[in-house]
């Protein structure tokens, strides 16, 4: 395993900026926790459980790098107003924000009963407002920034996660009123959706949701899961001066699933590795191959 991120970025990109990531303390969030510190920024990890970042904020701070948390329900508006102003306090700074906690349960429409709606809304929607909203108060406003919501694919609807999906597409309308909104600001607001990945949040789901992960490549033109560090490029990249010029935004990491047609044969095939850069993935192995790593990397 190496010892530091593979980033494809240069080393001194974020150098002396200062990035909120939320939902940090593991799966995607931790891993752009990772690759932001490698690039120089102070990365300031939110989430719910204080041990899972504490554990983050270690990893991070044993490879040389600069990290701190906060735990925050982000559902919560007084919490959140609060722990935005001590990021504030203690950084004097913040250059942008990764919107990316959430969580939801697998269930048809006809299961859901209210408050499982209202929860699960409530933490991939509102949480995602509450905290690009205290940001762009406290400090945006006047500073500018970036801010990067995380959401998924849902294009065609989200069978069996309709709480999930409905937030996720309002998400997406969130980002591109804010893009307007806040331009006038030196805001620029974008969102990334992830398709099926190789992560942590997979193995979360009851045992016949993952039995069938094996057989999701299947439905994937690149036909492999995708990686933790090729969705965490992505985030970089429009947190970067590079993306200066993109706002209201949402970029697909997915391998084309939502394209995958029902008329043109899709045969197996081998031609498609996965960028792997992130060097504490802690996946188990059976699940990280799914995604077909390059060989060599690991």
């Amino acid at each position: 395993m190496s010892t530091h991120y593979r980033s494809i970025f240069r080393p001194d990109l974020f150098a002396g900026q200062t990035f909120v990531v939320t939902g940090g303390g593991s799966g995607i969030g931790r891993c752009t926790a990772h690759e932001l510190a490698s690039l120089g920024a102070h990365t300031v990890l939110i989430g719910r459980k204080l041990e899972k970042l504490e554990r983050v904020m270690a990893e991070i701070l044993d490879d040389g790098s600069q990290a701190s948390c906060h735990s925050l329900d982000i559902r919560d508006e007084t919490n959140v107003r609060d722990t935005v102003a001590a990021v504030l306090e203690a950084r004097g700074a913040v250059a942008g924000l990764v919107n990316n906690a959430g969580g939801q349960y697998p269930a048809p429409l006809e299961a859901i009963n209210q408050k499982g709606f209202e929860t699960v809304v409530r933490t991939n929607l509102v949480g995602g407002f509450l905290m690009a909203r205290e940001l762009f108060t406290q400090h945006f406003k006047k500073a500018g920034g970036a801010v990067v919501n995380i959401v998924a694919d849902m294009w065609k609807g989200m069978p069996g996660m309709g709480h999930s999906g409905a937030a996720r597409a309002g998400m997406i309308n969130f980002t591109k009123t804010a893009a307007v909104e806040w331009a006038q600001n030196g805001v620029r607001v974008n969102a990334v959706a992830p398709g099926w990945i190789a992560s942590s949040g997979l193995e979360t789901y009851p045992e016949m949701v993952r039995a069938m992960i094996p057989k999701l490549a299947q439905g994937v033109p690149l036909k492999r899961l995708g990686s933790e560090a090729e969705v965490s490029a992505t985030i970089c990249f429009l947190l970067s001066p590079a993306a200066s010029f993109i706002t209201g935004e949402t970029l697909s990491v997915d391998g084309g699933a939502p394209l995958m047609p029902h008329h043109w044969p899709m045969p197996d095939h081998d031609r498609s590795r996965s960028y792997a850069g992130f060097h504490r993935d802690t996946l188990p192995t059976e699940l990280a191959a799914l995604a077909k790593p390059e060989q060599g990397q690991d």
